[in-house]
């Protein structure tokens, strides 16, 4: 059966020393030394990756393993340096954009790719949307689930999704500058508590701010199964129909209708919370994701899915039918011959 993993993040092994030319420590550095790949980033040492981070051959081998065979590829969020000028964050951009287009062309039955857009500079994302969709072959951009003071239903953002509409690129929102950082900086809380709550901002403010109303054709994938918003859509359920003064200000349609609106990837690490998550938006918005090659990923791709002893058409959904309709891509791209060809 086709997998297809849409939630798996690749890096450069090399990308433009902003840092230096900018004369600012903000922008991430990758640095090579003793056989080990670190990024650094504000001057300290940051994260250390490894070959499954940049090594597409490595990457499809070890896919290979757990029998998955397509990776949506995106860059990691440290990189949306959404703090800076945009005209300066879009020379970071389209360098991963360029190498995430090389990617797939090189192994186009392994990759599809999404782009990065500089979101703090909408005229110059909506440009480079173009440019990922027109000229490189993107499937869509991942952007963050916020955008410094702007949440996701700024009027400033409306004519980027508005352009994404039209272009039919899909959008996944993934959480990054994750909220209450500074007052919980112990035990990994900004990942643990802060990155699910991120989620749930991110859409809320795409529901209540009508975004999603007002661009029916908008395909929206929630990372990280959508973080803790289908799992609290019965409190934002009541406080709209409790307090629609304060809620329903701009749309007034229920957000419980979103979850069959909004895509989600699978990665939630608790086959109870998989379970739950295809109850209340059915296997039509779930998708295999998982946050590969990281700590916080599933660390053997599908296994969640696969726990859960599914019907056959169900499993197919899941692991590759509901990625090929967000993304927008026809299912005999990514059939070899010994495939297994199931209906999407």
């Amino acid at each position: 059966m086709l997998k297809i993993d849409t939630h798996a993040h690749i890096l450069p092994r090399d990308w433009p020393d902003l840092a230096a030319k900018y004369g600012d420590a903000r922008f991430p550095v990758m640095t090579h030394s003793d056989g080990r790949h670190r990024i650094y980033k504000d001057g300290r040492f940051f994260r250390e990756v490894w070959e499954s981070s940049f090594d597409p051959q490595y990457r499809i081998d070890d896919y290979a393993r757990h029998g998955v065979g397509v990776q949506v590829a995106s860059t990691v969020p440290v990189l949306f340096c959404y703090w800076a000028p945009g005209h300066q964050a879009l020379e970071l951009h389209r360098h991963l954009n360029d190498h995430m287009a090389a990617v797939c062309r090189e192994h186009p039955r392994h990759y599809a790719g999404i782009g990065t857009v500089p979101l703090q500079a909408p005229a110059l994302a909506i440009r480079e949307l173009e440019r990922c969709i027109d000229e490189l072959g993107l499937a869509g951009v991942q952007i963050g689930s916020h955008c410094n003071d702007w949440n996701l239903d700024a009027p400033e953002l409306f004519p980027f999704f508005e352009a994404a509409a039209d272009l039919g690129a899909a959008v996944m929102v993934h959480p990054w500058d994750m909220m209450g950082a500074a007052s919980m900086p112990k035990y990994w809380l900004p990942w643990l508590v802060g990155m699910p709550a991120e989620q749930s901002r991110a859409a809320c403010c795409l529901v209540f701010g009508g975004v999603l109303e007002r661009l029916p054709r908008l395909r929206v994938m929630l990372a990280h199964g959508g973080g803790s918003f289908p799992w609290t859509i019965g409190r934002i359920e009541h406080g709209f129909r409790m307090r629609p003064d304060l809620v329903a200000t701009d749309n007034p349609r229920n957000p419980r209708e979103y979850l069959k609106r909004l895509y989600f990837d699978s990665c939630v690490h608790d086959p109870q919370a998989l379970r739950y998550l295809l109850d209340v938006t059915g296997v039509e918005r779930v998708m295999l994701g998982t946050d590969y090659p990281f700590p916080l990923g599933e660390q053997q791709p599908g296994s969640g899915i696969e726990a859960l002893g599914l019907a056959p058409d169900q499993r197919a959904r899941l692991f590759h039918g509901t990625a090929l309709e967000w993304l927008g891509l026809p299912l005999q791209r990514y059939l070899s011959d010994t495939s297994t060809r199931e209906p999407a």
